[in-house]
């Protein structure tokens, strides 16, 4: 299996981004998928997820409320829009995925199998 991240950018507090992350050697189908970020300095962080069924989507406290998972069957890619954005949310996001993964472990990096290259994503203020 093999993730490309894209969408990552240069853009000012408050605009929104939409990243995309198209999978290749398999459908996105039943298929856990997951977004982390990692900020210079910092560990990497559990921004959102959708379970393999696609009915479940999480998202990390940080930004709930301003970022949306979503899954295109037809294009094998998920996406995660992202609003309001703050200098906070500067980081690399990583998107990752399993095929194997139980619902309680999708915000746990180390369950993941299959990573995408990171797309830089910077807000300035």
């Amino acid at each position: 299996v093999q993730l490309q991240a894209s969408g990552g950018g240069l853009v000012q507090a408050g605009d929104s981004l939409k990243l995309s992350c198209a999978a290749s050697g398999r459908t996105v189908n039943g298929y856990s998928t997951a977004w982390f970020r990692q900020a210079p300095g910092k560990e990497r962080e559990y921004v959102s997820a959708v379970f393999r069924s696609g009915s479940n989507k999480y998202y990390a406290d940080s930004v709930k409320g301003r970022c949306t998972i979503s899954r295109d069957s037809a294009k094998n890619t998920v996406y995660l829009q992202m609003d309001s954005l703050k200098p906070e949310d500067t980081a690399v996001y990583y998107c990752a995925g399993s095929a194997r993964l139980i619902l309680s472990s999708l915000r746990l990096k180390n369950q993941y199998t299959d990573w995408g290259q990171g797309t830089l994503v910077t807000v300035s203020s």
